[in-house]
C-alpha cells in the first residue's frame, strides 16, 4: 500500500515518487513547509510581543513583551518583512557564486533556527539579534529552494514541472496556515518565548528533513554555477570587512555619545529598502548591452513594479495594522468559542489554498473563450481589490470608535478580498517577470520582483517613523484611495504599457 507521501513506481527498479513527481520534491516540500511554519508562526507573534505591556496593547493582554507603541511596532514589523525579501537577492548570489543551492539552503536552515532560539531568550538585544538572523536565513533559503525544485525536472519543457511547483506552493501555504494556530496560540496566550521556541522546533524539523533527504535531490543542486575566482573572492571579502568595520565604528560612536535610539537603525534600513530597488532598476534600465526590445520591456516592467509596491504596502499590513485591530477591537469568540487573534493570520493561506485552483481554472476557461484579461488588467484588478479591502476596513473602524468589539467576520471579509487581489497580482507578477526579463539578467529578475515587496513595506515603515497613525481612519481611507487610483491609472494606460511589452501578454 502506498504511503501518504510517496508511492512505488510500477517498475520496482525505479525510485519512489511523490505523487508522480521526483522523490526529491517530498524533501523540498517538507523543508519549505516547516520553514514557513517557523516563519509565519513567529510573524504572527511579532506585533503582539512588541506592543505587549505598552499603552497600545489590548486590555488584559499578556505582559512580558517590549512595551512599544503601535507606530514603532508597525515600523519594526515592516522593516523586518522588507529585509526578508531584500535578502533574497544576495541569497541568490551566494547560491550562484559561493556555496551552491544545496549548501546555501542547509546553512540558511541553521541560521533561521538560531534566530528563533535567540527570540526564545528574554531581552531586547536577543530579540533584535533573532530578527536579523531570521531575516538573513530566510533570504538565503527563499532564493535557492525554488531553484532546487526546478533542478528535479528535465528542463522547462518537462510536463511535470508546473505540477511540481504547484505542490511545492501547497507546502508553503500549509505551513503558513498551521503556524498561527499552533505557534501563535501558545506564544500569545501562554508564553511568548515558548512560542518562539516552537518556531525554532519547526525549523529544526525542516532542516532535519532536508539533511536526511538530500540523497534524493538533483546533483545540480550541489554545483556552484558561476563560482567566484580567487581574485573576486578576495575583493568581495575586503569590501564586506570594510563595510562591517565602518558600520561598527559609526554606531559605536553614536552609542558612546549617548545619542542612539531605535530610529538610528530603522531609518537607514528603511531608506536602504527604498533606494536599493530604485538603484537596481536604474542600473538594469541604463545597461547599454540591452537590445531595444529589452529596454522597452524594462520600461513596461517598471509600471508593474510600482503597482506591486503599492499593492504590498497595503497587503502586508495584514500582519501589523489589521493584527492590532484584531486584538484590541474585534470580538474573540464565534458561537461562544474563544480563539486567539493570531488565528487571523491563517486566513490568507487558507483562502489561497481554496481559491488558487479556482483562479487557475478560471483563467484557462476564459482563455478558451478568448476572454482572459491580460496581465495589465489583472494587475489593475489586484490594485482595485486591495484598495477596496481598506475601504471595507473603514466600516468596522468606525463601529469600534466607541469601544464596541466588532464581529470577526469583518476581518474575514477583508482578508478574503486581499487574497483575491493577491491571486491577481502575485502569481501573475512572477510569470511576467520571467517573460520580460532581459537575457543578461534572467537569473536576477526574480530577486528584482521581490524588491517590490521591500519597497512597499519600507513605505509603510517610513510613514510610521514619520509619525503617521496608520491605525487612523483617514490614513486608511487615503491608502485605499491611492491603491484604487493606481489600479485605474494602470488600466487607463494599458494600451501604452502593452505596446512597450511587445509580444508579451
Amino acid at each position: 500500500m502506498a504511503s501518504s507521501l510517496t508511492k512505488d513506481s510500477a517498475d520496482p527498479s525505479t525510485e519512489k515518487t511523490f505523487f508522480g513527481h521526483p522523490r526529491g520534491l517530498a524533501t523540498l516540500f517538507m523543508t519549505e513547509m516547516w520553514e514557513r511554519f517557523s516563519y509565519y508562526g513567529m510573524r504572527a507573534l511579532l506585533v503582539y510581543y512588541l506592543v505587549s505591556g505598552g499603552a497600545d496593547a489590548a486590555t488584559g493582554s499578556q505582559g512580558g513583551g517590549l512595551a512599544m507603541t503601535a507606530a514603532t511596532t508597525t515600523a519594526i514589523y515592516s522593516v523586518y518583512v522588507s529585509m526578508v525579501y531584500l535578502m533574497a537577492m544576495p541569497g541568490g548570489w551566494f547560491g550562484d557564486r559561493v556555496w551552491g543551492a544545496r549548501k546555501t539552503v542547509a546553512i540558511a536552515g541553521f541560521v533561521i533556527m538560531a534566530g528563533h532560539l535567540s527570540l526564545a531568550l528574554p531581552g531586547q538585544a536577543m530579540f533584535f539579534v533573532g530578527l536579523i538572523l531570521v531575516a538573513v536565513g530566510s533570504g538565503l533559503l527563499k532564493a535557492n529552494i525554488s531553484t532546487m525544485v526546478g533542478h528535479l525536472y528535465d528542463g522547462p519543457e518537462d510536463p511535470r514541472r508546473d505540477g511540481g511547483f504547484t505542490l511545492f506552493y501547497v507546502g508553503i501555504n500549509l505551513g503558513a496556515f498551521v503556524a498561527p494556530l499552533v505557534v501563535g496560540t501558545v506564544g500569545k496566550e501562554h508564553n511568548w518565548h515558548l512560542g518562539f521556541a516552537l518556531a525554532a522546533v519547526g525549523m529544526g524539523l525542516g532542516l532535519t528533513q532536508f539533511l536526511l533527504g538530500t540523497k534524493h535531490l538533483s546533483p545540480k543542486s550541489s554545483i556552484v554555477p558561476n563560482p567566484l575566482s580567487a581574485q573576486e573572492r578576495k575583493a568581495v571579502l575586503t569590501k564586506v570587512v570594510l563595510a562591517v568595520v565602518a558600520i561598527a565604528v559609526f554606531y559605536g560612536a553614536v552609542v558612546a555619545l549617548g545619542a542612539y535610539t531605535l530610529n538610528w537603525a530603522l531609518v537607514p534600513l528603511t531608506l536602504a529598502g527604498l533606494f536599493i530597488p530604485i538603484a537596481v532598476l536604474t542600473r538594469i534600465k541604463r545597461d547599454k548591452d540591452l537590445s531595444g526590445a529589452e529596454q522597452s520591456k524594462m520600461t513596461a516592467y517598471i509600471w508593474f513594479f510600482i503597482a506591486a509596491a503599492v499593492f504590498w504596502m497595503i497587503y502586508d499590513q495584514g500582519g501589523s495594522t489589521l493584527s492590532l485591530f484584531a486584538d484590541d477591537k474585534t470580538a474573540d469568540t464565534v458561537f461562544g468559542l474563544g480563539f486567539s487573534a493570531t488565528w487571523y493570520q491563517s486566513l490568507n493561506p487558507l483562502f489561497v489554498m481554496a481559491l488558487a485552483p479556482v483562479f487557475a481554472w478560471l483563467w484557462v476557461w476564459l482563455a478558451r473563450k478568448n476572454q482572459e484579461p491580460n496581465t495589465i488588467v489583472k494587475f489593475a484588478m489586484g490594485l482595485v481589490l486591495i484598495g477596496a479591502s481598506f475601504f471595507v476596513f473603514i466600516v468596522p473602524m468606525g463601529m469600534a470608535g466607541d469601544g464596541t468589539k466588532v464581529s470577526p467576520m469583518w476581518l474575514v471579509s477583508i482578508y478574503m478580498i486581499q487574497t483575491i487581489g493577491e491571486l491577481c497580482v502575485s502569481p501573475v507578477g512572477l510569470s511576467v517577470t520571467t517573460k520580460m526579463a532581459p537575457q543578461k539578467y534572467a537569473s536576477q529578475m526574480m530577486g528584482v520582483w521581490f524588491l517590490a515587496v521591500t519597497a512597499g513595506d519600507c513605505i509603510t515603515s517610513l510613514l510610521s517613523i514619520g509619525g503617521v497613525d496608520l491605525n487612523g481612519t483617514w490614513v486608511i481611507a487615503f491608502q485605499a484611495l491611492a491603491a484604487a487610483l493606481a489600479g485605474f491609472a494602470v488600466y487607463a494606460y494599458r494600451k501604452k504599457v502593452q505596446a512597450l511589452m511587445g509580444a508579451v501578454h
